[in-house]
């Protein structure tokens, strides 16, 4: 089987570690050329036209949350309003990436120490996935996981100091795509478009 080049723009560095990982558990060959991670939501907007020209040339992946907008084929109607290539994936995650984190429910309760039965079965009905993942992990029994994912109280920050190197190594080392799609939709589609994508 050819092995298929693509690139892939993300909004953050743990979109990125997931969007990875779905590659290289779609059991299909793909080969990341190059990663776009510049600056969140609005650089993938801004340049989404851009990403779909290119994907003319070589297939581009763009994953980005829906944070508050209305459903999916709305927000990507709203981005794209023309033809989008068919070389251009462009995936969702309902609401956030760390509803995708969070279905693989076994992994995460076993990463953060906690009941797999305080995450809900279906993770894209989180209204603020990361918030739930930032609230389970105050729960955890292991101090350095709590300071390191969740802020100090009174900290404007909305997430802890070393989130990011922790959830992507999480991810990196525990997370199953496989797994994680039985509780989420997005994750599910996303993973089957992966897998029956050919490029034109």
């Amino acid at each position: 089987m050819n092995e298929t080049n693509i690139n892939l723009a993300v909004e953050d560095p743990p979109s990125e570690a997931i969007l990875r990982k779905m590659l290289g558990q779609s059991g299909c060959p793909y080969h990341v050329a190059n990663c776009l991670c510049r600056g969140g939501y609005g650089y993938l907007k801004k340049n989404i036209r851009a990403f779909n020209k290119a994907a003319k040339s070589m297939p581009f992946v763009v994953l980005t949350d829906l944070d508050n907008s209305p459903c999916p084929p709305q927000m990507i109607k709203l981005w794209l309003d023309i033809p989008k290539h068919p070389n251009l994936l462009f995936r969702i995650a309902v609401k956030e990436v760390e509803s995708w984190i969070l279905a693989d429910r076994e992994a995460i309760a076993d990463f953060l120490g906690i009941s797999e039965k305080k995450i809900p079965d279906d993770t894209d009905s989180l209204p603020d996935p990361k918030a739930h993942l930032i609230k389970l992990a105050r729960k955890s029994k292991s101090r350095s996981l709590r300071e390191d994912l969740a802020p100090p109280s009174g900290a404007t920050s909305k997430q802890g100091p070393n989130y990011n190197n922790r959830i992507i190594a999480f991810i990196r080392d525990k997370w199953d795509a496989n797994a994680a799609s039985q509780h989420s939709r997005s994750l599910r589609r996303a993973l089957e478009r992966l897998r029956n994508f050919e490029p034109v």
